[in-house]
């Protein structure tokens, strides 16, 4: 079955955001699909407008795996600092499985690490089928809250010259 038999499922959001997110999401994984290195594909929004994509990538030691909404935050942070806004991830089926992709939420580990940088970040998440934003927040009501830095908006790194 094709990427596109598949189905693209921004088309069940039901906002703008998240409609451009979880496509250019779905866009990403369904281009660089590959079993067992690459099932996740995130889409994280700026302030100013910009798109950043991340993909997963596995590991044989799966410690070493990196997840694709923290390579996404990643790639936002070398291209910006301008604030982020909204944080999509889309999971491409194994040649195994029936269905379409479809949006998934972000991990433990990344829900932590985006509320990190962002704490006011909204997450495309599926409900009953159906794509809404929602404050990620919602999804981690008790996170951890260390001493390493102040909480509250992460300062932006010095313009580039």
């Amino acid at each position: 079955m094709t990427a596109v038999e598949r189905g693209d499922p921004s088309g069940a959001c039901q906002d703008e955001v998240g409609r451009r997110l979880v496509a250019a999401a779905h866009e990403l994984i369904a281009e660089r699909y590959v079993l067992a290195r690459h099932q996740i594909g995130a889409a994280l929004l700026d302030t100013d407008g910009a798109v950043h994509l991340g993909l997963h990538l596995d590991a044989m030691v799966g410690r070493a795996a990196i997840c694709a909404e923290a390579v996404a935050l990643g790639v936002a942070r070398m291209a910006t600092g301008a604030p982020l806004v909204a944080v999509a991830a889309v999971r491409f089926p194994k040649p195994s499985e029936d269905g379409p992709a479809r949006i998934v939420p972000p991990c433990g580990l990344c829900r932590e690490l985006l509320l990190d940088h962002e704490p006011g970040l909204s997450v495309v998440v599926s409900v009953e089928g159906v794509g809404t934003c929602a404050p990620l927040a919602e999804l981690l009501p008790h996170k951890y809250v260390g001493t390493k830095w102040p909480t509250g908006p992460v300062p932006s790194p010095p313009a580039r010259t």
